[in-house]
């Protein structure tokens, strides 16, 4: 079968992948959707991000879904031809994070698509792909495989949301408009934020975060000091969603943040300089999110049920022949907000 193999930067091959026949437990997923994430462009263009780099060719992705082919022995809950969300994360069960009920920080994570860990594991944008069956989430009918694809970063948005405590009543400032940070506008809006002010550097992005249901939008390359006017009387928002990783973003929007404000760090980037004197004066809770639990699980609920629309974030979608373009298309901040592949 095809994947999508990365080489090393700007060195990414649609080639042939060896197939893994089913295990005890596992399923054979045929992969029909597949979105490129922001990690998946990090190594596309630099190889890796911070400290992880690509040591051999890797499959790239992990937002994926799909239909069982074949299941494994002892298998009963699914069979072939049923429809699936695959979670990416295959936690040991057996650590202290996966015994305390944080398996999102367990010792032997197996996450498709990453270098952390050497072999590397494997991704999922490949014609089909064998993972454990508990891993295979089932889809309705009602539910396209694009939808079932954006599981995963919407339970990303979810979890950061969660992090954050109880929005209801909440002034919320969401700093990047991103996948993730429409993602979390909406899980922002749903969790009962009152009042949410976006701000990013393109007019494209923002057109879709009033669409997702911001209050108000930002466009902080014309106005680079928009954020001042909520900085009377010591701040006015309660919660920060930084999902932009650009370094300057954070300690730029201390001033519009009032003191005890929550501030929930969802972009990766490099490292950032802040102004403790600030950070310790206002009493901010600086908290980091990653990746999810349960969420998952929540984040197909919740599309199923209608409850949260995903269908115009997806603003293109390309055959696995194309990929190189495919990653190239979902760069471009101006024109691609999630560019899925397609491998039907």
């Amino acid at each position: 079968m095809l994947g999508v193999v990365i080489h090393a930067p700007n060195d990414l091959r649609v080639e042939p992948v060896a197939a893994t026949p089913p295990g005890p437990g596992d399923v054979v997923v045929q992969i029909q959707a597949g979105g490129i994430c922001g990690s998946d462009l990090h190594y596309y263009q630099h190889g890796g991000f911070g400290a992880i780099r690509i040591k051999q060719p890797m499959v790239l992705g992990h937002e994926i879904s799909g239909v069982i082919a074949e299941v494994g022995a002892g298998v009963t809950h699914l069979k072939a031809g049923t429809r699936v969300a695959v979670d990416p994360s295959l936690p040991c069960g057996l650590c202290r994070y996966c015994r305390e009920g944080q398996p999102r920080h367990c010792l032997d994570m197996r996450f498709l698509g990453s270098a952390m860990r050497f072999p590397h594991v494997q991704g999922g944008f490949r014609q089909s792909l064998t993972v454990c069956a508990e891993q295979a989430v089932v889809i309705p009918a009602s539910m396209t495989m694009a939808e079932a694809a954006m599981a995963e970063p919407l339970a990303v948005c979810l979890h950061a949301v969660n992090q954050a405590g109880p929005l209801l009543g909440r002034k919320v400032l969401v700093t990047g408009c991103g996948p993730i940070g429409i993602l979390t506008i909406m899980a922002a809006r749903l969790a009962g934020a009152s009042e949410i002010i976006a701000t990013d550097l393109s007019p494209f992005t923002l057109r879709f975060a009033e669409q997702a249901g911001a209050t108000t939008i930002l466009d902080v390359a014309k106005n680079p000091s928009a954020l001042s006017s909520y900085a009377a009387d010591k701040g006015t928002f309660d919660v920060m969603f930084e999902a932009s990783g650009a370094a300057p973003v954070l300690g730029g929007a201390f001033e519009a943040l009032r003191p005890g404000a929550v501030i929930v760090q969802v972009g990766i980037g490099g490292d950032v300089s802040l102004p403790m004197n600030v950070l310790v004066a206002k009493e901010f809770q600086l908290r980091g999110t990653f990746r999810f639990d349960r969420e998952f699980q929540l984040a197909v609920d919740l599309m199923a049920a209608k409850r949260i629309d995903v269908t115009p974030l997806v603003t293109a979608t390309m055959p696995i022949a194309d990929a190189n373009a495919a990653f190239r298309t979902a760069a471009d901040r101006q024109r691609a907000m999630k560019v899925q592949l397609s491998f039907q």
